[in-house]
């Protein structure tokens, strides 16, 4: 039996690479700049997160399976676009919260979204400095 995640994540993938990701670098409010763990050039994506005491919150729909992650595992400095201002930052992937509920404190269309097309939520929490 195939593994159906996997199968989401190929489907849901490449759409968003193509068209969603480039579409949202353009019109969303709140950006994540990772370092690209091979490239070592910044990489920009669109994310739906807020700040909740002081540090800035998102899920990840995909996990580590999520190019940003395996961006963030190699190099956890990061940069956030909040209203038009970059904010330098430390990224901590937190495999020990509870991504639904996480959610539930994250801008509704977005969980929306994350928990529709997501396959391996994971709670990643920005300190910003």
């Amino acid at each position: 039996m195939p593994d159906m995640k996997a199968v989401k994540r190929a489907l849901v993938h490449p759409m968003q690479r193509r068209l969603i990701n480039p579409l949202g670098r353009k019109v969303s409010p709140t950006l994540l700049e990772t370092t690209g763990r091979k490239s070592g050039q910044p990489r920009v994506t669109a994310v739906g997160g807020r700040m909740i005491d002081g540090a800035f919150w998102l899920v990840s729909e995909h996990g580590e399976h999520s190019d940003y992650v395996k961006n963030i595992k190699a190099d956890p400095a990061v940069r956030v676009r909040l209203k038009g201002t970059w904010h330098t930052g430390i990224a901590q992937l937190l495999p020990d919260d509870d991504p639904r509920a996480r959610l539930q404190q994250l801008p509704g269309g977005n969980s929306a979204v994350v928990r529709l097309v997501g396959t391996d939520l994971l709670s990643i929490r920005i300190d910003l400095t």
